[in-house]
């Protein structure tokens, strides 16, 4: 098959490296207001709470849209609706750029959250179409890992523009990034079916692989949702990804505020230290969660079992960000966080790789909508579990032990109820 692979032209990746770059844009547009808060603060007088709120703004929005956004995708398609929250998320981060003040500020947010949230279930669902079984992972890897690599580029990027030319140009940087992603997409994007620049010879290889098919589910979106509401392998999957999820956002959010704290660094010195987890973390997304998955897969091994046992492996690893707790020294806590980050990361492609394997046709994206609805409700749930522990112990220890009993429940529900990984058959 690998032989085969190399043969065939390869304008699937390029629809990939397209996903994965609009993903890049996207957490880089979400981590600009924390760089740009500073000033925020200074210029229109907000307090702490205030920037709290603003934080929260997107992801209410967007956890709430998520299984809406799935539904809509999978009635009008990946093609529109990509193009549409393209589009509106380069005008929510333009909008913030011209903002007012806290009012105006937290308008666009919640506006970023609602555009956003079509776009994890949207690859997910384009990953299905344009990827057979035996690439899916490497496909998924890719926009996947941009996640984390936006945390090694955009804090950087963001900090140089704020500091040299002002807090509205940061926004007017990630809206031109934003829009120069919709236009890309706009360009490029089409479904394999639909796209012109795809060869008879590529598109006969994604199909024999088992690409999902195209078109919509013979029942409507609620009753696909019922449905789907009512399997197993969808509550399998999509808790033991929010338990997932939990850990993740702890470290997106809380990982500065321990070097600091923890290990006593300053501010600047918590950002470049922060950054070498992330980029790991990309690096064992595409390596492990990806080339790995595929070969391994190639190779004959059995799909279900390759695919979990990196699963559960890789948030196995993520116990180990409890040795960080254990010392004083910033290496090596940087070490064990590290390797907590790389096995997360090497799951996550897997998990997202899962909603094109097992959706009924015309259900992948609602799949991916219901489980990045509890995995981003896990965004709004674990900074604030984290804080309220942290404030009541004045450690991280109890904290990072939470987010280790959520993972093992990950792993629970990874292993017996999510089950083989195999499509559900559709509604009746």
């Amino acid at each position: 098959m690998a032989c085969i692979s190399a043969q065939v032209p390869r304008r699937r990746w390029i629809i990939g490296g397209l996903l994965g770059g609009g993903v890049l844009v996207n957490y880089i547009d979400r981590i600009n207001l924390s760089v740009a808060a500073p000033q925020l603060m200074a210029e229109f007088h907000l307090t702490a709470t205030d920037i709290g709120l603003l934080f929260s703004a997107f992801f209410w929005s967007y956890a709430l849209l998520t299984i809406p956004a799935g539904m809509i995708l999978d009635r009008f398609g990946v093609t529109s609706v990509g193009r549409w929250g393209a589009f509106l998320w380069s005008i929510a981060s333009a909008a913030v750029a011209f903002a007012g003040g806290f009012g105006g500020i937290f308008t666009a947010r919640l506006l970023l959250g609602a555009a956003e949230a079509p776009c994890f279930p949207a690859n997910a669902k384009a990953t299905g179409y344009w990827f057979p079984r035996q690439e899916r992972s490497v496909a998924t890897s890719l926009f996947d890992a941009a996640a984390k690599f936006a945390n090694v580029i955009g804090v950087p990027l963001g900090a140089f523009v704020v500091v040299n030319f002002g807090w509205r140009w940061g926004f007017g940087v990630t809206a031109a990034l934003s829009f120069a992603y919709f236009v890309a997409y706009y360009c490029l994007y089409r479904d394999p079916s639909a796209d012109k620049n795809l060869s008879g010879e590529e598109h006969a290889y994604i199909l024999d692989g088992g690409a999902t098919p195209e078109g919509e589910s013979a029942s409507g979106a609620g009753s696909m949702l019922l449905y789907l509401l009512r399997q197993r392998k969808v509550w399998g999957l999509s808790l033991g990804f929010a338990a997932y999820g939990y850990t993740f956002y702890l470290f997106l959010t809380w990982l500065p505020g321990y070097l600091v704290q923890a290990m006593h660094m300053s501010i600047l010195e918590s950002a470049g230290y922060a950054a070498i987890p992330w980029a790991c973390a990309t690096v064992s997304d595409i390596v492990f969660g990806g080339l790995l998955v595929d070969h391994l897969i190639a190779a004959g091994y059995d799909e279900t079992k390759v695919r979990k046992t990196v699963l559960v492996v890789g948030m196995l690893f993520g116990l180990f960000v409890f040795n960080a707790t254990q010392t004083t020294d910033p290496r090596w806590a940087i070490f064990w966080i590290s390797i907590a980050l790389s096995g997360l990361a090497a799951s996550a492609p897997i998990g997202w790789s899962i909603p094109s394997l097992i959706a009924p046709k015309g259900g992948t994206a609602t799949i991916g909508g219901i489980m990045n609805f509890l995995n981003n409700m896990m965004g709004v749930i674990a900074p604030i579990v984290t804080g309220f522990i942290v404030s009541a112990t004045h450690h991280f220890e109890a904290a990072f032990l939470v987010a280790g009993v959520m993972l093992l429940f990950g792993i629970f529900f990874y292993v017996v109820v999510l089950g083989r990984i195999e499509q559900i058959p559709s509604p009746v």
